[in-house]
């Protein structure tokens, strides 16, 4: 299976769960080749592989896929996890800035997805069938008033993913997202260990957020064949901080 965005985070965490399980994960990294090797020393099990390809770029994605698929033998679940999280509010960005947000968060978190979907479906064939889950987010229902090219891309990313799930199911294959609010990632950490850290814990009945290894259960359930059947599903993993 391959994990995009794996080098750390919910991607890490993700990439853990499925070699605990005894599968063979092909860990995607875009710009750290360090921190994606740390994680594949730390994963159990053999015959882990490194695959990397920046996500806006069509042409290293398609062969980052089919690298993956080439050194695993097959795939037979594809996450899409890599995604990138860029601050440009409305009312205090500039237009050359609003750009280039707007152009790289698409072109990772929802064009990205797109292409790696693309590339995996013929191996996801040959495999017999198998899983594509998107990491999404809370953002695209709930709203990112200070990255709104992040929520947009996760909405895109959702409905993707369903239409997806209609071309796919005939050839057993289901696709699903599960969508985190905020997670204790270092992404996060900077919002999380601040001065409104405690107003976004309160946000969940829980009062805290969410942990990588959380998301990465939903995943891993949404991956199984037990899942099958839910195919074009967005579950929600946001500590009951958004309900629709």
């Amino acid at each position: 299976m391959l994990v995009t965005g794996a080098s750390r985070g919910i991607g890490r965490a993700i990439a853990g769960a499925f070699a605990e399980r005894g599968d063979r994960v092909a860990v995607h990294w875009g710009s750290s080749r360090e921190r994606a090797e740390r994680v594949l020393a730390e994963l159990p099990g053999e015959g882990h592989v490194l695959v990397q390809a920046d996500m806006a770029d069509a042409a290293e994605v398609a062969g980052m896929v089919d690298e993956a698929a080439a050194a695993l033998d097959g795939l037979d679940v594809l996450v899409n996890n890599a995604g990138v999280f860029t601050a440009h509010p409305p009312l205090e960005t500039s237009y050359d800035d609003w750009q280039a947000a707007w152009s790289q968060t698409l072109a990772v978190n929802l064009v990205g997805a797109a292409n790696a979907t693309f590339r995996a479906v013929p191996h996801l064939v040959a495999a017999g069938g198998g899983a594509v889950v998107n990491v999404s987010s809370r953002g695209a229902f709930r709203g990112e008033p200070n990255n709104p090219a992040y929520g947009a891309s996760k909405a895109g990313l959702n409905a993707f993913a369903q239409s997806m799930a209609l071309a796919l199911a005939p050839h057993g294959i289901s696709v699903t997202c599960a969508a985190p609010g905020f997670v204790q990632t270092e992404m996060a950490r900077e919002v999380l260990d601040g001065p409104g850290g405690d107003a976004v814990r309160a946000q969940s009945p829980f009062g805290r957020v969410a942990r990588p290894e959380e998301v990465a259960s939903a995943v891993l359930w949404l991956a199984s064949p037990e899942a099958r059947f839910s195919s074009g599903t967005v579950v929600d993993v946001n500590g009951a901080s958004y309900l629709r």
